[in-house]
């Protein structure tokens, strides 16, 4: 037993010295069209993704007959022709022919020697599909020029569902006033499910590009912009970014619409440069510019009441006027509002509101506020305030002066009436007397 143990250990120890050294290997075909064999052949792949050679394009879950290309290069030493492809892909992913159809392409030309082709196929995605990276795998039949028979590649890949961008501008406050500098605020958003980067945007068609241009797509040559790019930055999906500008309006836009194009580049995310051009719109209000002036206070029939006027110096009127005044600080009067209907820029409006108080009367020197309450053409409310301080003097009583009138008369005119009897009466007697 132990001799033949050590015949068979001594056998192991002898075996390398006599045989030459051994490597495991894999001869040419060995696997048939397995797609793990590879050999040296023509074609060698380059790149593949959604779109056509010429534009890669940004896709979504649920998108359907979405363009795949994959981009070869022929890299043997002949022309090849007759080329065909076939798509495999992972779960999720089917030919546009529809589920358990084979996803294949055909190139109708040939691909010379040193030269680069391409093979597009149509895919849907199903709407579960994340946004990531997947493989996949092409086979490629094609012959080779003065040779019989056909050859086939296999290649592996991987491809990216990149989500889809969806750009969109609007004013957060789209309303313009003319006659003055409006900061405007405009906001940027990603809708979409795809980040954007390295984001710039440019408003064109302004005063200093149309010596350039021989004619103008919006009127917003007319308005003075102080800053006409931006640097944004990156956006990411669902989310959004803001650009601020000074804008100048004259008087002549009063009432109209301005459109401010605007030129937006940015990379996707295949790392493409994209430009797109977007439109945002303002809508240009006339100006209700008002100032409180002349406040006093007058006696009109035994009532007291605060009086002033109101002067619009803008170029639009203002609607549906009320002037209010309240009490402040050291007075006691009562609130009290007048309608004064339309403010018009073209001569002042008078108020003129009678004087309440609140408990007692009191007199002197009272601090108020008057406000202003209006619409502009839009209808939206606006407010104006102004303090100032008028002084009350105490009211006369009228029908006291009138009482007191009626009885002094009389008293009057009976001593005037008696002075006069008596001196006839002493000069009657004189003569008399004489």
């Amino acid at each position: 037993m132990n001799l033949k143990f050590l015949l068979i250990l001594f056998s192991f120890v002898l075996t390398p010295i006599i045989f030459e050294d051994s490597f495991a290997q894999i001869t040419s075909g060995g696997f048939g069209n397995s797609p793990f064999e590879r050999d040296f052949g023509d074609v060698k792949l380059l790149d593949a993704y959604f779109g056509t050679l010429d534009d890669k394009i940004e896709i979504d879950a649920g998108d359907s007959n979405v363009p795949f290309t994959v981009v070869f290069a022929n890299v043997g030493t002949q022309d090849i022709t007759g080329i065909k492809g076939q798509l495999s892909l992972p779960l999720g992913f089917s030919a546009s022919d529809g589920p358990g159809s084979i996803i294949r392409a055909d190139s109708n030309s040939n691909s010379d020697a040193g030269d680069n082709f391409h093979l597009t196929f149509f895919v849907n995605l199903d709407k579960n599909v994340n946004i990531q990276q997947y493989p996949g795998t092409v086979k490629v039949d094609y012959s080779r020029l003065r040779e019989s028979g056909i050859r086939t590649s296999f290649e592996d890949f991987t491809f990216k569902v990149t989500g889809d961008s969806v750009i969109n501008v609007r004013a957060l406050e789209p309303f313009l006033t003319s006659l003055k500098s409006n900061d405007i605020i405009i906001e940027i958003a990603n809708d979409g499910t795809a980040p954007i980067s390295s984001v710039d945007i440019t408003a064109t068609n302004t005063s200093t590009e149309l010596a350039s241009t021989s004619s103008s797509t919006t009127n917003i040559e007319n308005v003075v912009i102080l800053k006409s790019s931006w640097d944004i930055g990156n956006i990411d999906p669902k989310s959004s970014k803001h650009l601020t500008a000074t804008v100048y309006v004259p008087e002549g836009l009063k009432g109209d619409t301005l459109r401010i194009p605007l030129l937006i580049s940015y990379y996707n995310a295949h790392g493409d440069k994209h430009e797109i051009s977007k439109i945002v719109d303002f809508y240009i209000k006339g100006l209700i510019d008002l100032r409180v002036f002349n406040v006093d206070v007058i006696e009109l029939s035994g009532t007291q009441m605060i009086i002033g006027e109101i002067i619009n110096e803008g170029n639009e009127d203002g609607l549906f006027g009320f002037v209010t005044v309240d009490s402040d600080k050291n007075s006691n009067i009562k609130s009290n509002t007048q309608f004064i209907d339309e403010i018009e820029t073209d001569a002042p409006v008078p108020f003129n509101i009678p004087i309440e108080f609140e408990g007692e009367s009191r007199y002197g020197e009272h601090d108020i506020t008057i406000t202003v309450r209006y619409k502009d053409v839009v209808r939206d409310e606006i407010f104006l305030t102004y303090d100032t301080t008028v002084f009350l003097k105490e009211v006369s009583n009228d029908d006291e002066s009138s009482d007191s009138t009626f009885v002094i008369i009389p008293i009057v005119i009976a001593i005037g009436v008696g002075i006069y009897l008596m001196r006839r009466r002493k000069k009657t007697i004189i003569e008399q007397n004489n």
